[in-house]
């Protein structure tokens, strides 16, 4: 990748870490949300970057620790668990390995443990619950690395969109990540204006253009 490619798609993420995963759900259609008990461990760390997916057998991870060593600096690490949530996955450990890789942080269907670390450290990291049971390393189950997976009903391919904040996670394709950003600020300019005629007196249903009481109550 050239200078200028890096430079643009340093300028993209930090577009999309800006406007945030709810704007960017609204504005690609409302599309991509991943389930709402994926959460982040502190709601003040914000991630946006392409996804590098990952499977790990149930109760495993192995496949995680490989992970962290192929995925590329700025990768968002993305796990499925295959429903094998009661585990500890990811932790202080592997955490201070993502950093030091240079990855921008984890979203996982599963459980991490470490948690109060790992907010410590400034890893933003996207779970689905908390967990300090255990896991193994076996090499021989079978996992995967950059291969499409899907959680909850978004299928993610390795450098798609991850955008996570406060609100949960959105995953937008790459081939329209550019155009859902360019929407997402048009729609974060429409609500400042939104913003402004409220200070001045406006309400809300004459900004939507909604009915009102007595229209609601005619209807009826």
């Amino acid at each position: 990748m050239s200078t200028s490619d890096r430079g643009l798609h340093h300028e993209r993420y930090g577009r999309a870490r800006t406007l945030g995963a709810a704007t960017l759900h609204e504005a690609a259609g409302r599309v991509g949300s991943l389930p709402s008990g994926i959460q982040a461990l502190s709601p003040t760390l914000l991630m946006a970057g392409p996804a590098f997916p990952v499977v790990v057998p149930p109760g495993d991870n192995l496949w995680l620790h490989h992970a962290i060593l192929t995925a590329e600096p700025g990768d968002v690490l993305v796990v499925s668990t295959g429903g094998a949530r009661e585990f500890g996955y990811f932790g202080e450990v592997m955490a201070v390995a993502a950093l030091a890789r240079g990855l921008a942080g984890l979203v996982i269907d599963g459980g991490v443990r470490d948690a109060t670390q790992m907010i410590g450290l400034s890893l933003p990291v996207f779970a689905d619950r908390r967990c300090i049971r255990g896991t193994i390393k076996d090499q021989r189950k079978s996992g995967s690395l950059g291969v499409p997976l899907t959680i909850g009903d978004v299928q993610i391919e390795r450098g798609d969109l991850v955008v996570g904040d406060g609100d949960g996670v959105v995953v937008i394709t790459a081939d329209n990540a550019d155009d859902v950003i360019a929407l997402g600020t048009r729609r974060e300019a429409a609500e400042a204006e939104y913003f402004a005629r409220l200070r001045a007196g406006e309400s809300t249903l004459e900004i939507y253009d909604l009915p009102t009481p007595d229209q609601l109550r005619s209807v009826g």
